[in-house]
């Protein structure tokens, strides 16, 4: 007995007597730990023939589904971690036939595919199934569906599909799991496989060449080509080898309700590392430095509060935080630390950045230069770019989440707050914080109750530059006290000239508008504001220039004073 999950996989797939192969698939069997916590993935797409694009559907969904499965969280469930993957998958190929200027309007020539998928973890099986394509259990002389067609016939020779990944923003998937045994056999294919093959023959097939499953798979395909089928063809034959001793339920209380750690102190040894010293404690978090026991690598590792256990909300977003790290793959955004070992608590492992927060940057140069500035915020940019790429939004950009490494490179760190577009159409029973963000930063649309946009980050990425400049805010604390458009509309902006007269006029100019109340007077993308920085704007140098009680109110009155003054001596003189 290996003690551990083994599983057998043949795959043949072809375009038939179709010009291209709209079908993909794909089988990720992970090393340990992932593959006690994780478990092992096979998935299948099937993209519409009617659309030029669907191929690049269903590569995007197995890809995406194979990568982002395994770096959701080892705390999550398997339908937790793999319903929101999709999700997110299927918000992406949503947009993407959205953007286009054909498939918006003809959803049939859009990023449209069915799926299906298996996941064996411990001695569970999971299924996600959404379309046609099918996902059987072998039985000797027959087989057994599991899964539903979402097709709708029209009549005897005109359907279409119901249900697919990219059809609506919002996805609705079958999911099941069951216990599964040694020897049990699955079959995955698409219909051009199942449509034109019995049953009775797959099943013989496979019986007959047990011990060579990959031959069996070509025999079954080569009788669906010989029996006239028109569609592209593929199938995965899945045997279950070997199964782990330990039990489910002792395995999913391992890894969905992990211990939260110890107090730890220095030189303690804790999970395969060694406690070097304290970062940061607070109400909501611990921080320790940390060096591997057997890599001597540096790492951070961040401990929820035990204060906080039975905070749902705060918990989620916790378990969250890792998953968004291993999707980000950017110099200027904090890297999670790989996992060699199986996890024993609730913790996060990401990179040691030696350096200081921007905030004790600002502390020791409260008075920077212009270019250094734009330095910084450029790198904080394409940071936060990284995120927007992936439809998610930091919400939580202040200088106290930013650090500056000794070589000068700036990169984001704490994921904490940070939105993802495709969960977040997820219904959810756990309540949230309206808010998540720092109040100080915060755009001032999420106190309207409004959703973030790209703009909001622009904004707070806006008030950071400011304080840079001046060590002040651009409104104060006003911001987080306005609750109505009326009380915005209030806020007046105090030009970064009044305290730092050589800033040019344009410059100024540039961080007003990425401040602006209103999100649509901001600037569209990050790249037009850190442009505006470095170079005047035209729309900056053509506006008509403002009047003097604006630029200099002090100037204004003396002004008005004096000729005042002069009045009252001439009418004086001339009363006399």
């Amino acid at each position: 007995m290996s003690n551990s999950l083994q599983i057998e996989v043949a795959q043949v797939s072809d375009k038939g007597r179709k010009a291209v192969n709209q079908d993909f698939h794909a089988v990720t069997m992970p090393p340990e730990p992932q593959l006690s916590a994780k478990g092992i993935a096979i998935a299948l797409a099937d993209g519409i023939s009617s659309s030029d694009v669907s191929q690049e559907a269903s590569e995007a969904a197995v890809k995406g589904f194979l990568a982002d499965y395994f770096c959701t969280s080892e705390m999550w469930s398997v339908k937790t971690a793999a319903l929101r993957v999709l999700t997110a998958i299927n918000s992406w190929l949503y947009s993407q036939t959205q953007q286009n200027q054909i498939s918006r309007y003809d959803k049939d020539k859009g990023y449209v595919c069915t799926f299906s998928a298996m996941v064996f973890k411990s001695t569970t099986a999971h299924i996600l199934h959404v379309g046609d394509t099918r996902i059987y259990r072998v039985h000797q002389n027959a087989l057994e569906q599991l899964t539903k067609d979402h097709r709708v016939w029209v009549s005897e020779d005109k359907s279409y599909l119901s249900r697919g990944l990219g059809i609506e923003a919002h996805l609705e998937i079958d999911y099941h799991a069951f216990n599964v045994s040694k020897g049990d056999t699955f079959l995955l294919a698409t219909d051009g496989v199942y449509e034109f093959v019995s049953e009775r023959f797959i099943s013989e097939t496979i019986a007959k060449h047990s011990t060579d499953l990959q031959q069996a798979a070509q025999l079954i395909m080569d009788e669906a080509l010989a029996k006239g089928s028109d569609d592209n063809l593929t199938l995965q034959i899945v045997r279950v080898n070997d199964l782990p001793n330990q039990n489910v339920d002792e395995l999913y209380q391992q890894l969905t309700e992990l211990p939260f750690p110890p107090q730890l102190e220095p030189r303690m040894v804790f999970d395969g590392y060694e406690i070097i010293r304290e970062i940061h404690v607070s109400s909501r978090s611990h921080v320790y430095l940390a060096s591997g026991i057997e890599t001597k690598e540096q790492v951070v590792l961040k401990a929820p509060s035990i204060d906080l256990r039975e905070n749902a909300a705060y918990l989620e977003r916790f378990l969250l935080e890792e998953w968004i790290a291993k999707r980000m793959n950017s110099a200027h955004v904090m890297k999670p630390c790989t996992h060699q070992r199986k996890r024993h608590y609730l913790y996060v492992a990401t990179e040691y950045i030696e350096g200081q927060t921007l905030a004790q940057w600002m502390l020791d140069n409260p008075k920077p230069d212009l270019q250094t500035v734009r330095g910084i915020i450029e790198q904080i940019a394409k940071g936060l770019r990284a995120f927007h790429r992936l439809e998610m939004l930091h919400q939580d950009l202040r200088p106290a989440n930013v650090m500056i490494d000794n070589t000068g490179t700036v990169k984001i760190i704490d994921f904490g707050s940070t939105r993802v577009a495709g969960l977040a159409e997820m219904t959810s029973p756990i309540e949230q914080d309206p808010i998540l963000g720092t109040a100080q930063y915060s755009a001032p649309e999420y106190f309207l109750g409004e959703e973030g946009t790209v703009r909001s980050d622009l904004f707070s990425l806006g008030v950071i530059t400011y304080q840079m400049l001046t060590g002040k805010l651009p409104y104060g604390a006003n911001v987080a006290k306005t609750n109505s458009k009326s009380g915005q509309n209030k806020l007046t902006y105090d030009s970064i000239r009044y305290d730092r007269r050589e800033i040019p006029v344009w410059v100024d100019d540039a961080i007003m508008k990425a401040v602006h109340p209103d999100p649509y007077k901001r600037y569209e993308a990050l790249s037009e504001f850190v442009f505006d920085l470095k170079q005047p704007n035209q729309a900056f140098l053509n506006k008509t220039r403002a009047p003097l009680i604006e630029r200099n109110p002090v100037a204004f009155w003396k002004a008005m004073s004096f000729v005042l003054f002069v009045l009252i001596i001439v009418l004086l003189t001339q009363l006399q």
